[in-house]
């Protein structure tokens, strides 16, 4: 009775429930992100994202300035509004940031010396006192706000910060540094999987060697190779990226297209067709899942790389996202509306390319790790 048909053991439903967890981990910071890059900075403050869609109470700060006080028989008065933005009326206010709502609105409250101040509802103040002002006063007005959303955090970081720049600039080094190890590495992985030659088996234990090589061990010696040779710019770290990528990008490649069926390799030999015959129009295409899988990694890889643009690229105009994320963090690390909008820009493309990719990404990874 316990393998009826029909009836999935406990195993799976323990899979199945993991799986959706870790879903659910990886989907809510993401749609976190995508929310709080279209709020301003007193929202985020304020609440957070899952409140985006709801009413918050801010409390914003307010100062009276003494040079639009006016004298009103024998007593001084200063006038003016304190409302937070986006609001229409307040619901409490203070004038100490310990107590930000200890009046209701509309109450006159002493400050000592014969000063009064009153607060009404729509956050007209008015501050009377016997003697001539000369300093200000401190008002935190706390009110409902509700949830706006808007696009200019997005037109004053890809605009203003040089983001929009960093974005083509990320394009710049992770299209070609994508593509070029892939076509060298689908080259040399069919002459190691069907090409016989002598030395073969000593290629590919140096290659699988390679995979373990450090790329901090790498980084500085090929720097120093660049520069002696004149290579610099975006040619070089595409040169660089290619480098480190290869390794892995032979191995997977050379296992997927050994594992292919013999009879259809040696069927084409036998009807005439030459080696670069049977690699473009038949090792390639049944290679796909291969490439694709490999192409997931790599594009992400370049696309978040730190490092080696920092190294390879130290140009300002030559910045990609991540080092002008970088930079943000250190001179806008107050400003959180404005790092999100970035933050979220930066995954875009990568979002993209995985969901576009991802049904190839596990096919194409167990065929070509284990043969």
């Amino acid at each position: 009775m316990e393998n009826m048909a029909g009836k999935k053991p406990a195993l799976v439903w323990a899979v199945n429930l993991s799986a959706a967890a870790l879903v659910l981990l990886w989907l809510i910071p993401t749609v976190g992100l995508f929310v709080t890059s279209f709020r301003d900075k007193d929202q985020i403050i304020a609440s957070g994202w899952w409140n985006a869609f709801f009413s918050s109470e801010q409390t914003e700060r307010f100062r009276t300035d003494p040079a639009t006080q006016t004298q009103v028989g024998a007593e001084w008065v200063i006038e003016g509004t304190a409302l937070p933005p986006g609001s229409s009326e307040i619901s409490a206010w203070g004038t100490k940031t310990t107590e930000p709502g200890a009046y209701a609105p509309g109450e006159t409250v002493d400050l000592g010396d014969g000063v009064n101040l009153t607060v009404n509802a729509d956050g007209t103040y008015k501050m009377v006192s016997p003697v001539e002002f000369d300093d200000d006063q401190r008002i935190f007005a706390q009110a409902e706000v509700p949830p706006s959303f808007s696009l200019n955090g997005y037109s004053r970081v890809l605009m203003g910060e040089g983001i929009g720049q960093a974005f083509f600039n990320t394009a710049t080094v992770a299209i070609p540094a994508t593509i070029i190890p892939i076509l060298m590495a689908a080259f040399a992985a069919y002459a190691l999987a069907w090409m016989p030659f002598k030395a073969r088996g000593f290629l590919i234990a140096v290659i699988v060697g390679l995979l373990v090589v450090p790329l901090q061990l790498a980084l500085i010696p090929m720097k120093l190779l660049h520069s002696s040779l004149g290579i610099q710019g975006f040619l070089g770290v595409w040169l660089a990226h290619a480098g480190f990528g290869l390794p892995l990008a032979i191995y997977l490649l050379r296992n997927y297209m050994a594992g292919l069926p013999r009879d259809i390799i040696e069927n084409a030999r036998v009807d005439g067709a030459t080696e670069f015959q049977i690699f473009f129009k038949i090792i390639l295409p049944l290679s796909f899942p291969a490439l694709a899988s490999f192409s997931i990694f790599q594009f992400l890889w370049t696309w978040n790389d730190l490092l080696v643009a920092k190294v390879f690229l130290p140009t300002k105009d030559q910045e990609v996202l991540t080092v002008a994320i970088a930079k943000m963090m250190g001179s806008k690390g107050g400003e959180w509306d404005l790092l999100a909008v970035a933050a979220f820009v930066s995954i875009v493309v990568p979002l993209i390319v995985f969901f576009s990719l991802q049904r190839f990404l596990v096919r194409g990874l167990l065929s070509g790790s284990v043969k």
